[in-house]
């Protein structure tokens, strides 16, 4: 039997592939010369992480995207949706745990210092600012949109970060296959996993979708992408509700929350 938009949202909203689960609710002297550099620039950056200190956790909360940073967002903590600490995720597969981590804001990494909160357009502030007699259909049909981007940040001691997002590159392609995961007591099959096509930030980044399987009735992709800044590591996943009502899948994760977020990087 074909369900209803409203009944496929219900079954997405409860499956929540990780996170939304807990909504439930030249020459050769040139060649030599450009080998020799790199191997310079290769070293320099190995010695930089070598000294690289983890920020306290209290201070990567600061850097977590604050209301008004981003302009056509509502900020929030996300103590509803997000779990709290990695105990809350389990994967079936050890290589594929950084990627669980990752679209459900926790550190893909060994660290103690995380934190993550979330970020919905708003997209009924739009309508509200207008005359009523100025509101356009599209402006109501906007305001029942919900895009909501889960934003995690942790911070590493050494070469820790560059591990953490190596873990997260490497688990891409060793879990193609997909994977079991369960979150705070939900479990969830992940069907695939494929590299995402997305604009190069940061010194390292990755994109990935996943297809998670929706109570027997298909499946529902998500978008997820992860960032090496210095010595921190920034994720992003987000949900698009309407997108996935009328297609499946969700919307890629908007360029305007990750390049707010990187720029307070330092």
């Amino acid at each position: 039997m074909k369900r209803s938009p409203g009944a496929r949202l219900c079954a997405v909203t409860a499956i929540g592939a990780l996170s939304l689960s807990l909504l439930t609710a030249c020459s050769d002297e040139g060649s030599k010369d450009a080998s020799d550099a790199k191997g310079t620039a290769s070293a320099t950056a190995s010695a930089a992480a070598s000294d690289a200190k983890a920020l306290p956790k209290a201070e990567v909360e600061k850097l977590l995207l604050a209301q008004g940073e981003v302009k056509g967002y509502k900020v929030g903590s996300g103590d509803d949706t997000l779990p709290a600490s990695k105990s809350a995720v389990k994967t079936d597969k050890e290589a594929c745990a950084p990627l669980a981590y990752a679209m459900s804001g926790l550190a893909p990494g060994e660290t103690e210092s995380g934190a993550s909160n979330t970020l919905t357009e708003d997209n009924a502030s739009a309508a509200a600012t207008k005359a009523p007699g100025d509101i356009s259909e599209s402006d109501l049909e906007n305001a029942f949109k919900v895009n909501l981007t889960f934003v995690g940040l942790s911070s590493y001691e050494g070469d820790g970060a560059q591990k953490a997002f190596k873990a997260v590159s490497d688990g891409v392609a060793a879990c193609s296959g997909g994977f079991g995961v369960t979150a705070q007591g939900q479990k969830q099959k992940i069907t695939k996993v494929a590299p995402d096509e997305a604009a190069k930030s940061g010194d390292e980044s990755v994109a990935f979708s996943v297809d998670s399987d929706v109570d027997g009735e298909g499946s529902a992709t998500f978008h997820t992408r992860v960032v090496r800044k210095g010595n921190t590591v920034a994720s992003f996943y987000t949900v698009d509700f309407a997108s996935l009502t009328s297609t499946g899948k969700s919307s890629a994760v908007p360029a305007a929350v990750v390049d707010a977020q990187l720029a307070k990087i330092k």
